[in-house]
């Protein structure tokens, strides 16, 4: 972890761990409270972070609307060029947004003013979790939510360089459709991760504040 930096990570689920249906819906697993939350979150930190699943499927706006605070820099990860220049994100001045493109990327149309384009090194799983915040640090976005979706968030997970997971659980049984994490398996419990963890309620919901710096 680096002195001055905050990665945090945030997914909203029901009980059996999912994020949306099947078909992808998702509006609203969680509550009222648990958004304002989000939101909260979102007012706290310099940059909030989708991948381009996310951006193109949800099309969020990732602004803080249902709490006073200053908006963060939205970022868009899209190694592969993917996500169609109509969505919100890209075409609504609401705030800055940094476009994060693979450096193999194609990208011949103009983005619009409020929108920086960015090339990283991009592998087969996309871009390293570390060297994102890396390249977001360089300019000066040193606390960053990580805001989905769950392949995203289970990445950066992996890869060890979040602080803070904050999940919040709805009573909600959906009974199949997207898990929130979706790791490299293991063979025994042994070797699942065990983070300290606070449980708060949030309306109806749980919000689980697990500290990843200390298991």
């Amino acid at each position: 972890m680096h002195p001055g930096r905050l990665a945090l990570a945030q997914l909203g689920q029901s009980l059996d761990g999912r994020i949306a249906t099947e078909s992808g819906h998702s509006h609203y697993i969680n509550g009222l409270e648990s958004r304002t939350h989000l939101h909260r979150l979102r007012a706290l930190v310099d940059a909030v972070v989708v991948g381009a699943g996310t951006a193109s499927e949800d099309d969020p706006l990732l602004t803080v609307r249902h709490v006073s605070g200053r908006q963060p820099v939205r970022v868009i990860l899209d190694p592969r060029g993917r996500v169609p220049t109509t969505i919100r994100l890209l075409s609504e001045a609401q705030a800055p947004c940094l476009h994060l493109v693979g450096e193999q990327v194609d990208t011949a149309q103009p983005a619009a003013d409020h929108v920086i384009r960015l090339r990283l090194p991009a592998g087969t799983g996309g871009f390293a979790p570390a060297a994102v915040l890396d390249a977001l640090a360089a300019r000066g976005l040193q606390r960053v939510l990580i805001e989905g979706g769950g392949i995203t968030v289970s990445r950066f997970l992996e890869a060890g360089v979040l602080d803070r997971l904050h999940l919040l659980v709805a009573p909600l049984l959906i009974g199949s459709g997207r898990p929130g994490l979706a790791m490299t398996p293991i063979a025994t419990l042994d070797q699942a991760r065990r983070p300290v963890a606070r449980t708060f309620r949030c309306g109806d919901d749980t919000l689980f504040d697990l500290d990843l710096t200390r298991t």
